[in-house]
């Protein structure tokens, strides 16, 4: 794999230059005044980019999957009721960890390809009058189906049953990158990472957690250490951590919020549409449809195209890594050799964007599929020259 070509996987995502040094940094004292300019700062950019004025914000050394354990642990009890829809591999690997911490789920069972069913949802709840159901999980962007689910349309459903339940979403492929509104849609915890939209290397669990989720924290829960808010809550009114924090990292999350936020998050959100619109106009040309159901359903984030049937999409994925260097995502779980995945989140343009369009032809060509080279390229040339280009600018 080459070092010097991007890459085009749903994470993690490419890292600009000027992140990657501010990870690279001395050693410093983790209990000393510098810390908290680091720490703080990083944690108010946080809650701007989930768009909340009362979310507390915990950063954890970890990934999006420590990250669901935290929301589970500090506020639910072994035996409690979650509602969750199963729609993809992700929301599958939550739903897993939710059983195996002695949690009852009722599952929603859902085609991967579709959303999250608000209106079954709403069902569920009114029905669930003793209020056994304790939390709701949705995950915003499913990264195996390159589906977005609604989450307005979620809290809408919660209110409309009346129904008291927290609020929990995995937006590890979506906060950063796509609209998030923590407090208009009434989220009680929500979960990202640090190497998709916010452009970092993988090691940071980013959570926004509400004054409600936080009441809950208080109660006696699940066995948690690691993940403890309580504790992490403590440690951070002294500008610390309970135990050795990634310095380097939140460093690198100071600036990567303040990227965002410079470059504004509307503007943000536009340039992601944007590719991913280029994405989808060569997917069309290529006449292969993509996994998510729907037009309203298709992520900004992540593509995943379905190949002809009896066809293993594996093939173009490992073409493209030992023959020309680039990386893209393969199929997961049902949609194993089915779907190949183009992510296009991060630290992305359009120029970047066309050569792994231009990789992904080529590979498909030498592999005998019926795809003519250039084509899927032009269509998301005549999208992107049409269109008003904003470059990201770098902080020093």
């Amino acid at each position: 794999m080459s070092l010097q070509n991007p890459t085009f996987i749903p994470g993690p995502t490419n890292l600009p230059e000027v992140l990657r040094k501010a990870c690279d940094m001395p050693t410093i004292d983790h209990r000393s005044p510098l810390f908290g300019e680091i720490l703080r700062p990083a944690r108010t950019g946080v809650r701007a980019v989930l768009k909340s004025a009362c979310a507390e914000v915990f950063v954890f050394p970890s990934t999006g999957t420590g990250g669901w354990e935290t929301a589970l642990t500090n506020t639910l009890q072994a035996g409690d009721t979650v509602l969750a829809a199963r729609n993809g591999m992700f929301s599958h690997r939550w739903i897993d960890m939710c059983k195996r911490h002695g949690l009852r789920v009722d599952v929603v069972e859902t085609p991967w390809g579709e959303g999250i069913p608000a209106a079954r949802f709403e069902e569920i709840l009114t029905v669930d009058t003793s209020h056994r159901i304790r939390a709701v999980l949705a995950t915003h962007n499913e990264t195996a189906t390159g589906v977005r689910s609604d989450i307005a349309a979620v809290r809408r459903a919660m209110d409309a049953a009346g129904h008291p339940a927290m609020l929990f979403v995995d937006g590890v492929s979506s906060i950063g990158s796509m609209d998030f509104r923590f407090d208009d849609w009434g989220v009680d915890v929500a979960v990202a990472g640090s190497q998709k939209g916010f452009m970092l290397p993988a090691g940071l669990a980013i959570l926004g957690v509400s004054p409600k989720a936080m009441m809950a924290a208080q109660g006696e829960n699940l066995p948690r250490t690691y993940f403890d808010l309580r504790d992490m809550q403590r440690a951070y009114a002294n500008d610390a951590y309970p135990y050795t924090p990634l310095v380097g990292l939140l460093n690198g999350l100071n600036l990567s919020c303040k990227m965002l936020l410079d470059e504004g998050l509307e503007t943000v959100f536009a340039r992601h549409a944007r590719i991913a619109d280029g994405v989808r106009a060569a997917v069309t040309e290529w006449d292969m449809p993509l996994c998510a159901a729907s037009r309203t359903l298709q992520s900004d984030t992540v593509s995943a195209v379905r190949t002809p049937a009896g066809y293993d999409a594996t093939q173009i994925v490992q073409r493209a890594a030992t023959t020309y260097g680039v990386a893209f995502g393969t199929g997961l779980g049902e949609l194993a050799g089915k779907v190949f995945r183009i992510g296009h989140l991060g630290s992305l343009t359009e120029v970047m964007m066309l050569s792994g369009l231009a990789t992904v032809e080529m590979c498909m060509v030498d592999l005998g599929l019926n795809i003519r080279l250039g084509s899927g390229v032009a269509a998301a040339q005549e999208f992107y020259r049409y269109q008003p280009t904003t470059i990201a600018r770098e902080v020093a």
